[in-house]
């Protein structure tokens, strides 16, 4: 009987601190590989809040996963209520790699890693390309 009780335990356990890829991620930062291995001088990091551009138009790039195995990834820009260029896809998890697989053959397209996922957090880059890194986070 405490067996069962301590085996039910660990698994509500495990359950609570697994986290869903399954939500709407916003693209937060993103570097390429020539900005992940450029030093910054001291001089560049004091005038990078000073050089921000000022564009009136904002433009959100979101990446939709859903529970039943389907996404969607595009651009969403400010005034405007749905995306555009939303391109539909299957994914499927496999411990750490997110394979991206087209929507009507089943053929991968991409296949990107998986560095951090939280409840808040998820962490990317491309499995060919390490140095480019995506970090998105959850806003759905």
């Amino acid at each position: 009987m405490k067996q069962l009780i301590f085996a039910i335990g660990m698994l509500w356990g495990w359950q609570t601190q697994a986290q869903s890829i399954v939500g709407t991620w916003q693209l937060t930062d993103e570097k390429t590989c020539f900005q992940s291995e450029m030093k910054e001088s001291e001089t560049e990091k004091e005038l990078r809040p000073q050089m921000g551009g000022s564009s009136q138009n904002s433009v959100t790039r979101l990446f939709v996963l859903d529970t039943k195995g389907k996404g969607k990834e595009g651009v969403f820009t400010s005034g405007n209520r749905k995306g555009k260029e939303m391109a539909e896809f299957k994914y499927k998890l496999n411990g750490t790699d997110l394979m991206l697989l087209d929507s009507k053959s089943g053929i991968m397209t991409r296949q990107l890693v998986v560095e951090e996922l939280s409840a808040t957090t998820l962490r990317i880059h491309d499995a060919n390309k390490d140095c480019e890194i995506k970090i998105l986070t959850r806003i759905r």
